[in-house]
């Protein structure tokens, strides 16, 4: 099976997770945050829509520059709503698997770059930099919302198998473990 296609399935199941997490995030908690060192509810959701993103672009570059000098800079996604979010997500995430699907091999295994300022932040094989920079990415971030939603007292989904808000029967105590 080529690498893509390994990719594309398991982007397929994450994408659903995240999907399910951000539509809980509440409009009006956006300013949120668990601790002054932690993001902002609502900016640490529009990173998560905004990964994909920069699945596309790893795909379609060899090199991302964060902080090219003389030109704009990448600028954060701050969403002002849930709807805003769960768009971005759709058509970032869209753009991202079209440029999976046709991604082959070769490109798959060339040597990728993160730079900011001109400078290597990462360098690895293209595929390798997918599954790290941008979907275990998402998967770190979708579980950090989660730990939020939790603190909030809205009902984390479940993700890899029941939470302790979905099949509660699952865990008949707060202290079983769940998650």
């Amino acid at each position: 099976m080529a690498i893509n296609e390994l990719l594309l399935q398991e982007f397929d199941r994450e994408l659903t997770s995240i999907r399910k997490t951000l539509e809980r995030v509440p409009d009006d908690q956006f300013d949120w945050a668990p601790h002054p060192k932690s993001m902002k509810l609502g900016r640490l959701a529009g990173h998560l829509a905004e990964l994909t993103t920069w699945g596309a672009a790893t795909i379609a570059q060899d090199d991302l520059e964060l902080a090219p000098k003389g030109s704009e800079q990448w600028k954060a996604f701050v969403p002002a709503s849930r709807q805003e979010i769960l768009d971005r997500l759709e058509t970032s995430a869209a753009e991202f698997r079209q440029q999976l699907a046709n991604c082959d091999d070769e490109a798959m295994q060339r040597q990728w770059r993160l730079l900011r300022n001109g400078e290597v932040m990462l360098a690895m094989p293209r595929y390798m930099a997918l599954r790290s920079f941008v979907m275990n990415h998402c998967i770190h971030h979708r579980a950090q919302l989660g730990v939020y939603l939790r603190l909030l007292e809205i009902a984390v989904p479940s993700v890899y198998g029941p939470s302790a808000d979905e099949n509660p029967t699952l865990f008949p105590s707060s202290n079983a473990g769940a998650a």
